[in-house]
């Protein structure tokens, strides 16, 4: 039984020093950063960015502190342990929000040359307000590229996590194909399956566990409409469809663990396939293995996918092809790099991707598998573990 499932908080402080080095060695005051994502990383605060402008704060002598609304004071305080907390009232207010930001930049330091992943709080939800460099009247510095170089590489906490999100993934699939049934519609099988799913998950691991995920409460399962030629749009939404006979099939599973993911997806059909059917996805797993085995330590991320892209040309696919072959994940759904040909970046242990090349075919539908791998010190590990071959996947009518 687990007793923790959380990133210790020595963690934190270990990016927030690191990141402090990186201030310091850019002869910047500190760094300011807007984006929710970035915060959960150093500062372990989840939260639902709206237009209320929200921020962490550093400075170079490696002081961190929170900007938040009014709303988000306590909240702010009970997770990050910062000492420093500053909040306004509400946006906009009779004094914009942001330009208690200022005051607190002032107050710690952090003026002249300033490191940001965004100049300003982003425009979202109806926010308006003036960038950074009006702010302060300082020179901006871009940092997005050290954090995210920083998240690329995955801690043994925050691979374990993502271990965690694999096993109840792959639960609440098993549920979804188990209730997938000819007649029945995604909706009634997908809430089934992610509310049957979630309720053993939280079972299981009681008060130890928390999503951190604005997008999903807990583990679920579901098609997102890529159902019958459906399947042929990758990015397809859910429409209420209704499973008939000789439908094509693609899923997708996850469960968030305070905030960190993984992705399982499959490719499943309604009866027996035909011989069409089967030809591609037989081809689609090739591809996936082709990925597979070009993917180890030192190897460039386009070179993977070149060798997939072989893989298309030598069996005359590419009218089929629609997307790269995969991307990292962690916090995010989808995290650089990409295991894409215009990515050059050496893949490293500690890297997490999902590899995923699929056929798409307009007439017929689409077939792709998702698993997500894990970069060891000597190749791969393939996290997701649910079946992939064919007979395992279809569904009986």
């Amino acid at each position: 039984m687990l007793t923790r499932i959380s990133i210790p908080p020595a963690e934190f402080a270990t990016r927030r020093a690191r990141l402090g080095e990186y201030v310091q060695s850019q002869g910047l005051s500190g760094v300011v950063l807007f984006d929710s994502y970035y915060i959960l990383y150093f500062a372990n605060f989840a939260f639902i960015p709206t237009e209320r402008p929200m921020a962490f704060v550093m400075n170079a002598e490696g002081q961190a502190g929170m900007f938040v609304p009014r709303l988000e004071a306590e909240h702010a305080r009970a997770k990050t342990g910062f000492d420093r907390v500053d909040h306004y009232l509400e946006y906009p207010g009779e004094t914009h929000a942001i330009q208690y930001l200022k005051t607190m930049l002032q107050d710690m330091g952090i003026t002249g040359r300033i490191g940001a992943d965004t100049d300003g709080y982003p425009w979202i939800l109806g926010y308006r307000g003036p960038s950074l460099t009006e702010l302060m009247g300082a020179t901006v510095v871009p940092v997005t590229g050290y954090v995210e170089d920083l998240m690329m590489i995955k801690s043994p906490s925050e691979i374990a996590l993502i271990k965690e999100s694999v096993k109840w993934g792959h639960l609440a699939h098993r549920l979804l194909q188990k209730y997938t049934q000819v007649g029945v519609t995604e909706t009634e099988v997908s809430q089934r399956a992610s509310m049957e799913a979630n309720a053993i998950m939280l079972e299981t691991l009681g008060p130890i566990y928390a999503a951190q995920s604005m997008s999903t409460r807990g583990a679920s399962a579901g098609y997102r409409g890529q159902i019958g030629r459906n399947a042929a749009i990758p990015h397809a939404l859910a429409n209420n469809m209704v499973f008939q006979p000789g439908d094509v099939l693609v899923t997708g599973a996850a469960a968030p663990m305070w905030g960190y993911l993984s992705e399982l997806e499959r490719t499943m059909f309604v009866g027996p396939p035909n011989a069409r059917q089967r030809e591609m996805f037989e081809h689609m797993k090739a591809l996936q293995e082709t990925a597979f085995e070009a993917m180890r330590p030192g190897v460039k991320c386009s070179d993977v996918d070149r060798a997939v892209r072989r893989y298309y040309d030598e069996h005359d696919l590419i009218p089929y092809w629609k997307h790269h072959s995969g991307h990292a994940i962690g916090l995010r759904y989808h995290e650089g790099p990409f295991l894409d040909t215009g990515d050059p970046t050496e893949l490293k242990p500690g890297m997490v991707f999902t590899v995923e090349p699929g056929l798409y075919a307009a007439d017929l539908g689409g077939f792709r598998h998702s698993d997500t791998v894990l970069i060891t010190d000597d190749g791969i590990e393939i996290l997701t573990y649910y079946p992939r071959d064919l007979e395992s996947l279809i569904i009986p009518v």
